[in-house]
């Protein structure tokens, strides 16, 4: 168990981060074989994305796109050249879009703790290659967790970009999450998230609840904290790009979670 200022859940109390891992992990390898298993669909209300995003689409295999769970679109501007590090990549629809767009010349790095994820993303590696016209492929795909990318080589200031698409709310440590964002930043890199946040504390008898926490509900991020963890992060200060209320027009959601206003945002920030 942690100290529950390191907990960083939207929960009056903590969690025991390995349990939440497990059930993470457990739901998004074994449970959900696409995005039409989701039983609330919280984690897959994707904005229409801009058109040089669309237009990439078709290039991505059926398979990833089948598998792609997100709430935004947090994808910025992006330039060849590029290093761009994608965090809860799942089957790489993120990271491939962003292949393309950085060129040969620039590097997609995508990291997730599911087996089963990673594993279709890599399956696809050499052919989204050929899809795209390049003659050796651009993107790293790393199992392993968000909170210690140290262990996964990705060093201090390597980073131009970290994305993500509906992953953070996952983590049963935030705090950790950002403090390493911040740490592979290069200066004056760029933050663009997208995530679900509640206007209050989950409590912790719903954050341990399979179908809750891997639907990205009861492990919101507490609008009431995020200040605090972004600051206590390094980043200075940032901004909401896109906030949509979510519905949650559910009788087993209005019953367990109807005290709170969920919503879907896209934050973006700078290390400066």
């Amino acid at each position: 168990m942690n100290e529950k200022n390191n907990c960083c859940c939207a929960s009056d109390d903590c969690c025991g981060e390995e349990s939440i891992t497990e059930i993470v992990k457990d739901y998004y390898g074994k449970q959900l074989q696409s995005n039409e298993d989701l039983v609330y669909g919280a984690c897959c209300c994707t904005e229409a994305p801009p058109a040089e995003i669309r237009e990439i689409l078709p290039l991505i295999a059926e398979e990833i796109l089948a598998k792609f769970y997100g709430c935004g679109s947090p994808l910025p501007e992006l330039h060849e050249g590029m290093t761009v590090l994608d965090l809860g990549c799942g089957t790489g629809r993120d990271v491939y879009i962003v292949s393309k767009l950085v060129g040969e010349s620039g590097q997609a790095i995508g990291v997730d703790m599911t087996p089963e994820q990673i594993e279709v993303a890599k399956k696809y590696q050499d052919e989204q290659r050929e899809r795209f016209g390049f003659k050796t492929s651009n993107v790293k795909l790393l199992q392993g967790y968000i909170e210690d990318l140290k262990s996964l080589g990705i060093e201090d200031n390597s980073v131009d970009v970290v994305i993500s698409n509906c992953v953070i709310n996952l983590s049963p440590n935030k705090e950790q999450v950002f403090k390493e964002i911040y740490r592979v930043l290069k200066p004056g890199g760029e933050l663009l998230f997208a995530d679900v946040f509640a206007d209050k504390p989950i409590p912790e008898s719903l954050a341990n609840d399979p179908v809750l926490r891997g639907e990205c509900l009861s492990g919101a991020l507490y609008i009431g904290e995020f200040d605090r963890i972004m600051a206590q992060s390094g980043f200075a200060d940032f901004s909401y790009t896109s906030i949509r209320n979510m519905d949650l027009s559910h009788e087993e959601l209005e019953q367990k979670l109807g005290f709170a206003v969920f919503s879907s945002r896209t934050v973006c920030a700078h290390k400066i």
